[in-house]
């Protein structure tokens, strides 16, 4: 027997989903059903499911998987109440442009059997879809005060504003067209979640066995191909940055890519342009690269920012923060990114002469392709703030030693000491990865682990404290399976002001120790 969660669970893994991070309830049993029925029919589910006790924790560490591996993973949470516990991480997962998968079940709408899945137990009338009770107050002077329902009236709304898409499942006969379209919306710039829900009733409905074999093709739900600039805005800014006396480049997020780090290194390196990378969700640059100037918070002061007089900003959520420190009157800013004008946020503006939406590879590739013709004129300034560069980079470096072997005198440890032990007892570096949720720490755990790799040190890009312990596990299923293209050996987490209890550890540990990925 075939149902509509079959095709449900084989539209996912042939979209490319293969793990799924769950906390079941009684929505879910005709889920559950078809799972077994793979399991008889092929010794195994085609989905590798992952128990998760708590859907914060659930979320998090489906986070950590895409941030890991690039794929998005399926979290299925139980009605509004555990869309509800998703809690803090579907902040993190919509600020940190992660794609992520979730679905919520929800209480059926029939009471009486009158279809399959309907209500047969006592909770079913306190949770999911509108359903009205017959009891009416009335005040003392016999006026009708209020009739009642006790279910909440909007399940999406929960989440909506988080999302990039939210639906409704209504029939096994257009379920895979609902879950494509979902996930190209999840996978297309700027990612992120989305959230689809469905009654029991219609999980549980029965279809042909034809349209549950039905072959699907993914390619004609392909993401958006990635935005360029528009040529004149390539050549303005290529113009503006061989011209400038002083140019500075600032990025936050654009390491997500590495073939755009690739591209931000050329670029840097042909005009000896300093790298600035101020709160940093990923890797960005090098940290041996002698045009990486420094990780910045925004709370500090940066002289390399307030001299510049061409500044690009190209994937970044917060560039500076101007009450602490922001560029001189008469720079001249560039701001491109995938959201340049941060829709979402709240009040956000840079002072910028030119604001781009696009893709940070395809970008930098056309400022490249400008520069051939203003790179010859002033070969003799490039040379020179080379040389500046190398200089600041021999002094950084200086400071950063310098900071690691002072010891307090009171015997006690410093981060900085704390993080250089940790550095140089790394077996493998290129097989580690870093988890940082340090949050007041922030920039020192990053400037002491001082990154080579691309994706060896990650943070949230959030807010929402309790990231870490369900991302750890996220990553350790992405890439220390026999099925990952990169396995790592190590994966390390540091955490602060509360992030480790935030993460609900005890149903992280019991997730690590249940699926093996710590030791």
């Amino acid at each position: 027997m075939y149902t509509t969660s079959s095709i449900f669970l084989k539209t996912l893994t042939q979209c490319g989903i293969t793990h799924a991070f769950v906390n079941w309830g009684s929505d879910h049993p005709a889920l559950l059903e078809e799972l077994e029925r793979q399991r008889v029919a092929n010794g195994k589910s085609d989905l590798e499911i992952i128990t998760c006790p708590n859907e914060m924790v659930a979320l998090s560490a489906a986070q950590g998987y895409a941030q890991a591996c690039g794929r998005p993973a399926a979290v299925l949470v139980h009605v509004d109440v555990g869309t509800q516990a998703l809690a803090g991480a579907v902040h993190n997962v919509d600020r940190g442009r992660v794609p992520v998968f979730i679905y919520a079940g929800a209480s059926p709408f029939t009471a009486e059997g009158e279809l399959k899945g309907s209500r047969n137990e006592w909770i079913m009338w306190l949770q999911g879809y509108p359903f009205f009770l017959p009891i009416t107050v009335w005040s003392s002077s016999e006026t009708l005060v209020d009739s009642f329902h006790l279910d909440v009236h909007d399940q999406s709304a929960i989440v909506r504003q988080y999302m990039r898409f939210t639906g409704q499942i209504n029939s096994g006969k257009n379920v895979s067209q609902v879950i494509r379209r979902g996930l190209q919306l999840a996978m297309s710039e700027p990612k992120g979640p989305v959230y689809l829900w469905a009654r029991r009733e219609v999980m549980e409905e029965e279809v042909d066995e034809d349209l549950a074999k039905a072959a699907l093709d993914v390619r004609t739900w392909a993401p958006l191909e990635p935005l360029a600039l528009n040529p004149s805005a390539a050549n303005a800014i290529a113009r503006a940055l061989s011209n400038a006396t002083s140019p500075l480049i600032i990025t936050s997020f654009l390491g997500r890519n590495p073939e755009a780090v690739e591209k931000l290194t050329m670029l840097s390196e042909a005009l000896a342009i300093p790298v600035l990378v101020s709160c940093p969700t990923t890797v960005n640059f090098q940290h041996s690269h002698a045009n990486f100037i420094e990780v910045s918070s925004g709370m500090g002061t940066s002289e390399w920012l307030r001299s510049a007089d061409v500044i690009l900003i190209i994937d970044s959520d917060i560039p500076y923060i101007p009450m602490h420190n922001k560029p001189r009157a008469d720079a001249k800013i560039f701001h491109v990114d995938i959201d340049p004008l941060k829709e979402n946020m709240g009040m956000f503006h840079i002072e910028a002469v030119m604001r781009c939406k696009a893709d940070a590879q395809v970008a930098l590739s056309q400022i490249l392709e400008h520069l051939s013709s203003n790179v010859e004129p002033i070969k003799t300034q490039i040379a020179q703030r080379a040389e500046k560069l190398k200089e600041h980079k021999h002094k950084r470096i200086s400071s950063l030693d310098v900071a690691e072997s002072a010891l307090p005198a009171n015997g006690s440890f410093t981060i900085p000491n704390i993080i250089a032990v940790l550095r140089k007892s790394l077996p493998v570096p290129e097989r580690t990865i870093f988890l940082n949720e340090s949050i007041s720490s922030y920039p020192l755990v990053w400037d002491h682990l001082r990154p080579e790799f691309l994706g060896s040190v990650i943070s949230s890009g959030s807010s929402s404290l309790g990231w870490g312990l369900g991302a750890a596990v996220g990553v350790s299923l992405a890439r220390t399976g026999p099925l990952a293209n990169d396995p790592l050996d190590l994966i390390i987490l540091i955490v602060g002001d509360g992030s480790f209890l935030f993460g609900v550890p005890s149903s992280a540990f019991w997730m690590a120790k249940r699926y093996n990925t710590v030791s």
